[in-house]
């Protein structure tokens, strides 16, 4: 039965300390600082819920709906001429909702089919939510199996559904939720109301890039799943896209009628310029391109494992093995021969990207030179989130100090060449997180200008980001003459900030310390009564629940360091 405790917002946070609070975004403060209080900020999220749970029913969509739930809506690529609205959520509402979702996978993991091999949920207490052996890899690997199964004659279909993220019903999503037991009429209408607000209202749509969407896809999808299954349609899926196989061309056809009508019956479709027929023969050709067969040196590169474990029995070993196998491969020659083609393979330079720093400093110099040529940056704009996050690495990493200035220039010329592609919301943050390693005098002016044009506060963080690790005093006094203005999360931010400013800094903790517990708070935080809590006072033995203001400001002051 569903029942959300502590555990799970707990497990939440833990989750985001790990794994970023949204895939297509890159890491900041805020994801550390869940990590490291994951505890209270699970007990303030779980006595929210206590209390919406133990009173009315309707006052947990309704409560919910009152509040300002912070998140905002960016843009990020999607393809070389795609885009897709991703969504920035408040730490603490982002723990709420993957908390929530977490209860739900819970529940929902005994009921799904076997072939689906996306975001399969790992019971437990760990960080680690789902299984990363089912990979889309081995989605695929897994229809080529089917194909044995089926005989030479098999008939395959792949297609995907329609902006599925952008037209899932949040009225079926509380239907589904409230099948699922417990406590679960509860959790559907906070679900519900959550999903309203970073919706921007409508009452449709999933908040792209989080934990917590994956888990509501997968619940929405579970119900095709089961109405395909029961038609005789043998099927496989990763996310929203489908592969169907049948012993013919007719048989094909009507299994795919059959998800077309289960989907329509849930108000979505099937892409119909995503959707072929393939023989057993091509299907199978299809998939070993994909996987990279018939091509050693970018093969390797494919299905080289990165995430590589400092914590492993033998971590030095994992790491020199990996390393020595990466450079064994021509990967320059791999990257100018993408240069060649019209459209570029995306995984395959985000795999170039991911491993610049397995080369040695002038070998990943040549690499990231490469990456950051204005043209080839155009031709590789896909990829641009990865290819920044692999210099950041590099300029993180003090194994590759006699290289920092030179990649400094290149960074320092995007703007210069390439400024269209920063206009795009999520390659803008992912460029920002670079610059946070030193100031020069481009990055200077080019921050200050970006902070009076933005309107977007995730993008002033990002500015104070940089004042911050910079130690930039002019930035430090222009925050501290506006905070009246800035948004809670911005002040919390210049909060961290002030400690990079010794005496001012003290001071200006001075000036504001009386203002933050008002306006950094959520709404949520529920004072504890002695008498009438005791269970709850035994997980908190402070005697309440914390402030977000408090927990915030005691942290700040412990890691006042951190990058």
């Amino acid at each position: 039965m569903l029942k959300p405790t502590l555990r799970h917002f707990a497990r939440a946070a833990f989750d985001i300390s790990a794994h970023g609070d949204n895939d297509t975004l890159p890491f900041d403060i805020d994801v550390r600082f869940c990590g490291d209080r994951a505890q209270d900020l699970a007990t303030i999220a779980l006595g929210f819920y206590e209390e919406l749970r133990d009173g009315p029913i309707k006052e947990n969509h309704e409560r919910i709906a009152g509040l300002h739930v912070s998140s905002e809506r960016l843009i990020a690529p999607s393809g070389p001429a795609g885009f897709r609205v991703v969504t920035k959520i408040h730490p603490f509402w982002n723990i709420y909702l993957n908390g929530l979702a977490v209860s739900v996978a819970e529940v929902l993991e005994p009921q799904r089919k076997a072939t689906v091999h996306s975001y399969r949920f790992l019971d437990g207490d760990g960080p680690q939510l789902f299984d990363s052996n089912r990979s889309w890899r081995a989605f695929k690997e897994a229809t080529l199996e089917g194909l044995d199964v089926a005989g030479p004659d098999a008939v395959i279909v792949q297609t995907d559904v329609s902006s599925f993220y952008e037209h899932v019903s949040h009225h079926y999503i509380e239907n589904f939720i409230n099948d699922l037991g417990g406590d679960s009429k509860q959790v559907s209408r906070q679900v519900n109301a959550l999903l309203g607000k970073l919706s921007a209202g409508r009452s449709f749509g999933l908040p792209v890039g989080g934990q917590g969407a994956r888990v509501l896809a997968e619940l929405f999808l579970n119900q095709v799943d089961t109405a395909i299954t029961a038609a005789g349609v043998t099927w496989h899926r990763y996310v929203d896209d489908y592969v169907l196989i049948a012993g013919n061309t007719a048989d094909a056809y009507r299994a795919l009628g059959v998800l077309a009508q289960s989907l329509m019956d849930y108000g979505l479709s099937l892409n119909k310029s995503k959707t072929v027929f393939l023989s057993s023969k091509h299907y199978r050709d299809y998939v070993n391109s994909q996987l990279g067969a018939g091509d050693d040196e970018a093969n390797k590169l494919r299905t080289i494992d990165l995430k590589f474990d400092p914590y492993s029995d033998n971590p030095s070993h994992d790491y020199e093995s990996l390393k020595e196998t990466v450079e064994t491969l021509q990967v320059r020659n791999l990257l100018n021969r993408e240069l060649e083609k019209a459209l570029p393979d995306t995984f395959l330079v985000a795999q170039i990207g991911r491993t610049m720093r397995l080369h040695e400093p002038h070998v990943a110099l040549e690499i990231a030179s490469t990456l950051l040529n204005g043209t080839n940056l155009h031709a590789f704009r896909s990829s641009f989130s990865t290819i920044m996050r692999g210099i950041a690495h590099l300029r993180g990493d003090s194994r590759f100090e006699s290289i920092y200035a030179d990649i400094d220039s290149l960074l320092d010329a995007v703007p210069v060449h390439s400024a269209h592609l920063l206009n795009v919301d999520a390659s803008l943050l992912h460029y920002m997180r670079c610059l946070r390693f030193c100031s020069t005098p481009e990055r200077a002016v080019y921050v200050r200008k970006l902070w009076d044009s933005t309107q977007l506060d995730v993008v002033r963080r990002a500015c104070i980001d940089c004042w911050r690790n910079w130690g930039d005093r002019p930035g430090f006094n222009l925050l501290r003459n506006r905070w009246a203005q800035l948004s809670a999360d911005c002040q919390r931010l210049f909060w961290l900030a002030t400690y990079k400013f010794d005496d001012e800094g003290d001071a200006a903790r001075r000036q504001f310390r009386r203002a933050t517990p008002q306006a950094w708070a959520l709404g949520v935080e529920v004072p504890l009564d002695r008498e009438k809590d005791r269970e709850k006072l035994k997980r908190h033995p402070r005697g309440a629940e914390p402030l977000l203001a408090t927990v915030y400001e005691e942290w700040a002051k412990e890691v006042k360091d951190a990058n």
